[in-house]
């Protein structure tokens, strides 16, 4: 069994809350923050108090709540101060659209704003980052002022989220309604990342195909694509431009990714090859059948009291993989090799076999379907077990460190390429 992920831990956090009726999803907002390891204080304005009392927002923080400027819990009497110094990042959830208005306009005149203009930012001190995250009435979101301060607060350094659309408290259906909980810590998890591959595109192939036999039937494998996802996710926190092509898997799409889905090895091929080029690194992820029938029967193949099982006449799916290192100016192609036994022995053969750079190993059966894994990267030098100690670690743990890996060796590869 592998340890909880603490995604946050040690982060010191500044979480406002402004008044809107997705005050609400904040406790929730609050209580995922504080499981991914993270230390928040919490600043509520008067009309958060409205919707959500301090008295929640504490229990579920630990500490207590800011809701007043000449709050005389403070020595010195600045809490505007005192809660960004150290703070690793000030988090508005949810931001109304008088809120963002106000730090268009660099207000100060309550707590929360005042905060915000306070935190440390062009003295020379490390910058604590602004995340936003908007919730208002659709009508109020698609207003020409809201839209203009939304970029004012941009430019002025402030990451604004982006909004969900649906059905609203007032009843209206639209754009404007705050992210869920869990998407807001994913994307304030990627805003407090390292960016090594800042300026990079990556293209990564995930999950299984679907080769039909049938309009009902067809041939498949086990892979589940959750490998494939957690590192889109990370290569997206590492600052890549991040393309994701899925097989057929049920998963969510990781915040920031354009995901394309395919079912077939061939519609998978289709989408990559006319990518590739455009992109600086291709990850081939997913696990591509080998082969496919090379007959599709139109209609559901009936047994019709027949002893004999049909048989079929298979063909070979293109190599997606060898395609993409075969170009004139290929990414730099990362293949992974699902074993089932000799996994180095295969991985190295696969290396040489598909003249890529690097294969990442694993054993299929021990993993596919997982929420853990370990690999092995396999290169031209040798070979290296990512833990370190070989042991299954969580699957988006295991895919940051690739990730890294990843961008040492782009950085490397670049740096060669210009002496």
């Amino acid at each position: 069994m592998t340890e909880e992920r603490l995604d946050l831990a040690g982060r010191q956090l500044v979480l406002g809350l402004t008044g809107g009726i997705a005050c609400y999803k904040s406790a929730e907002l609050l209580r995922l923050l504080i499981k991914a390891g993270a230390q928040v204080r919490v600043v509520m304005s008067s009309g958060a108090l409205r919707f959500i009392t301090a008295e929640t927002m504490q229990a579920l923080s630990g500490q207590p709540v800011a809701t007043d400027t000449w709050d005389a819990r403070e020595p010195n009497g600045m809490p505007h101060i005192n809660l960004t110094r150290g703070a690793d990042a000030v988090l508005v959830a949810p931001a109304s659209a008088d809120f963002i208005a106000r730090l268009a306009q660099g207000r100060a005149d309550d707590l929360l704003s005042l905060t915000c203009l306070a935190r440390p930012w062009g003295s020379g001190a490390e910058p604590v980052p602004l995340v936003l995250a908007p919730a208002m009435n659709r009508e109020m979101w698609a207003h020409p002022a809201t839209q203009r301060n939304l970029a004012q607060v941009a430019a002025d350094g402030a990451r604004v989220l982006g909004v969900d659309s649906g059905f609203q408290a007032c009843g209206e259906v639209g754009d404007g309604r705050m992210l869920e909980a869990e998407q807001i810590v994913e994307d304030l998890i990627a805003a407090l990342s390292p960016k090594p591959l800042a300026g990079v595109s990556m293209l990564i192939t995930a999950g299984p195909t679907f080769e039909a036999i049938d309009p009902v039937r067809g041939i498949t494998n086990l892979s589940s694509g959750k490998m494939g996802f957690a590192i889109a996710r990370a290569a997206r926190e590492a600052g890549a431009a991040v393309t994701l092509i899925a097989g057929p898997v049920h998963l969510p799409t990781p915040r920031g990714v354009a995901r394309i889905d395919v079912r077939s090895a061939q519609q998978m091929h289709d989408a990559v090859m006319p990518a590739a080029a455009q992109h600086d690194v291709f990850v081939a992820t997913a696990a591509v059948a080998d082969w496919r029938p090379a007959n599709l029967s139109a209609h559901k193949i009936k047994k019709a009291g027949k002893k004999v099982a049909p048989s079929f006449e298979l063909t070979e799916n293109a190599d997606i993989l060898a395609a993409v290192a075969a170009l004139p100016e290929p990414p730099y192609c990362v293949g992974f090799a699902a074993e089932s036994e000799k996994l180095a022995q295969h991985a190295r053969e696969k290396l040489l076999r598909k003249k890529v750079p690097l294969i990442v190993g694993n054993l299929g059966p021990a993993t596919f379907g997982r929420d853990d894994n370990a690999l092995l990267l396999v290169d031209a030098d040798g070979e290296r077990a990512l833990p370190e100690d070989g042991r299954a670690t969580d699957k988006l743990s295991l895919a940051r460190a690739l990730v890294g890996d990843i961008a040492r060796r782009l950085a490397g590869s670049r740096a060669s390429a210009t002496t």
